[in-house]
């Protein structure tokens, strides 16, 4: 930095000298990772999450039926987060999910199941399926939730898998939820 001092025209300000804006990481961040913060638990509304996990390499491996079957079978178990809808594609899978135990982080609970869907893989030679992170953002009110399951839920359609979102079978819920705002 310089020691150099600008005198600054309050008289006249169209004489003012340019400052240049110095760039920080704080401006743009240069990220590897998404940040994760935490949810804000508000009384008047619920805590959903909606999440986008996507398999290590963008490997083709999760629309099979044992794929899905074992998902579905890890949600159900790990019960301190409730899987409510979802869909899986054949390279990541999109889904929403609320805390169902306060003392159980999300990235606790994203552990544990990604943890668990990994040993039962049935397939070793995929293995490592996950990778380190994943996407997620806290849904804000009834009309965000709709609207980003409809966005989910027309996700095969626009990448021409199915013609019809309902043609696709690997989607469904597992813990329904009402969303109810106070």
């Amino acid at each position: 930095m310089s020691n150099k001092k600008t005198k600054i025209n309050l008289a006249n300000p169209m004489q003012q000298p340019k400052i240049q804006h110095m760039t920080t990481d704080c401006d743009r961040p240069n990220r590897k990772h998404p940040a994760h913060l935490p949810p804000i638990e508000r009384a008047d509304r619920p805590t959903v999450i909606m999440v986008t996990t996507c398999v290590a390499g963008r490997r083709p491996l999760l629309v099979r039926e044992e794929i899905h079957a074992l998902l579905r079978d890890i949600w159900h178990r790990a019960d301190h987060w409730r899987v409510n809808r979802y869909v899986l594609m054949p390279d990541h899978v999109h889904f929403f999910c609320c805390p169902a135990n306060p003392q159980t982080s999300y990235k606790t609970w994203r552990q544990f199941w990604r943890s668990a869907a990994t040993r039962e893989w049935p397939f070793p030679a995929e293995k490592p399926v996950w990778p380190r992170d994943d996407w997620d953002t806290q849904i804000r009110s009834a009309a965000h939730f709709t609207e980003k399951w409809h966005y989910v839920r027309e996700n095969p359609v626009r990448k021409g898998l199915v013609a019809r979102a309902d043609d696709w079978p690997y989607w469904g819920e597992i813990f329904p939820f009402t969303w109810i705002e106070r």
